[in-house]
């Protein structure tokens, strides 16, 4: 069948995104809950009006998963349906996070084994509700959320060591798979945008270069696993002793649905790192780039790329967010020079956030001026600069066609051709 004409030249997809990150944090357990913290909940139907202001139709969108999963089979989609409903009157093509560092109180954590198997459940529920949806990150940055939760202790179950890292490691990744197998059973068309961190560390001394080889090694280890990527020897052995079965590596090996994904590579100033001879990490600010980084990352995976993720706070490494927006573009623009099929690119988020100064563990109410617009949703200096350049490119840069199997659908075009 024969497509209508818009969507037989499938844009380039350049997109923003609702900062939507849920970790729980403290003794207690608290809620961090940025679309409440930004105002998204009280001024949704502004956010998304924002869109046409930017000339943009793609965007990053995580509903809350705290408040839909209420248990095994149980949902709240009233807000969700509001907001979809409205995405699809826009003609909006949303990249669902189904879960941004965070679970219902009621899962616990990601040291919990069944996490994987019901959050598959919680994919297919949300992929029936929302047939026309095609694009998915079912669990976003898989490596910096079983970081920050199980190796620095900072959010969920707070807890420090090899073991309890793997463990979440592990059943992260095990979800997003699932989900994934999950989410093609519904729709076999989909297409999985796998946003990850693009971290690299550099040793600041010849003492230092085993403990950065290793950190070097660790930061693919959740798309190796994705991806069904055999890891090194050496990282097979870390995984081994740190409590994953042989059965559980050999899933991963197994149950790759690679051919259905773009590789999502997330960059900021804070990406790169100077590692101690102890191990101990210190910021080294940018010193290879995107560009250097995205094409190692692309080098090992041989997946289409999207520029998932940039943004930078004004005055944050010597650089203003103008500039930094140009200079993140440009680097784009040399990856696809060199051939690498670069498809997106994101500055994240739409507004401003909340306390990401400290991670999200403190809630001080910290105002963080990074996004395209403030949180009175009056578009700042870079959000212009945004705007000129989506304006300038949309039109010029070469199709995604050559570059996925299946176009990228309007959610007008999936609902006219489903009928």
């Amino acid at each position: 069948m024969k497509l209508p004409h818009s969507m037989d030249e499938p844009r380039f997809m350049f997109a923003t995104g609702i900062e939507c990150s849920n970790p729980t944090i403290g003794p207690a357990r608290t809620r961090v809950d940025e679309l409440e913290l930004c105002g998204h909940y009280r001024h949704w139907r502004t956010d998304l009006a924002l869109l046409d202001d930017l000339g943009i139709r793609h965007l990053r969108y995580g509903p809350p998963i705290h408040r839909i999963w209420l248990g095994p089979d149980r949902y709240d989609w009233e807000f969700t349906d509001l907001v979809f409903a409205e995405l699809l009157r826009m003609n909006v093509v949303p990249i669902v996070d189904l879960c941004h560092f965070g679970v219902p109180d009621w899962i616990g954590d990601f040291q919990n084994d069944d996490f994987p198997r019901l959050f598959a459940g919680y994919a297919r529920a949300f992929t029936q509700r929302f047939p026309w949806v095609q694009l998915y990150t079912p669990v976003n940055e898989m490596y910096i959320c079983a970081q920050f939760s199980a190796l620095e202790g900072l959010w969920n179950e707070q807890l420090t060591g090899d073991r309890p890292f793997v463990t979440a490691l592990k059943h992260i990744v095990k979800a997003n798979v699932l989900a994934m197998h999950a989410i093609v059973g519904e729709r076999p068309d989909a297409i999985f945008v796998q946003s990850e961190s693009s971290e690299q560390y550099h040793p600041e001394s010849p003492e230092a270069a085993r403990a950065a080889g290793k950190l070097n090694a660790m930061r693919f280890l959740s798309l190796d696993l994705n991806y069904g990527r055999r890891v090194s020897s050496e990282m097979y052995t870390y995984l081994m002793d740190s409590g994953m079965a042989r059965e559980e590596y050999d899933f991963f090996m197994e149950n790759t649905l690679k051919q259905h994904c773009i590789m999502g590579s997330d960059y900021y100033s804070t990406n790169e790192h100077w590692v101690a001879p102890d191990g101990t990490l210190r910021p080294s600010g940018e010193i290879f780039g995107y560009a250097v980084i995205a094409r190692d990352y692309h080098d090992r995976y041989r997946l289409p790329v999207m520029h998932a993720e940039t943004n930078l706070r004004e005055g944050d490494g010597g650089d203003s967010t103008v500039q930094w927006l140009h200079k993140q573009w440009a680097n784009v623009l040399r990856v696809r020079a060199e051939g690498i099929p670069v498809l997106g690119f994101t500055w994240y988020s739409l507004t401003d956030q909340v306390d990401w100064d400290s991670r999200l563990v403190t809630m001080a109410g910290h105002v963080q001026p990074v996004g395209l617009y403030d949180l009175d949703r009056q578009i700042r200096q870079v959000g212009t600069a945004f705007r000129r350049l989506v304006s300038d490119w949309a039109r010029v840069l070469p199709t995604q066609s050559v570059c996925l199997q299946v176009p990228v659908l309007s959610p007008r075009t999936y609902v006219a051709l489903a009928g």
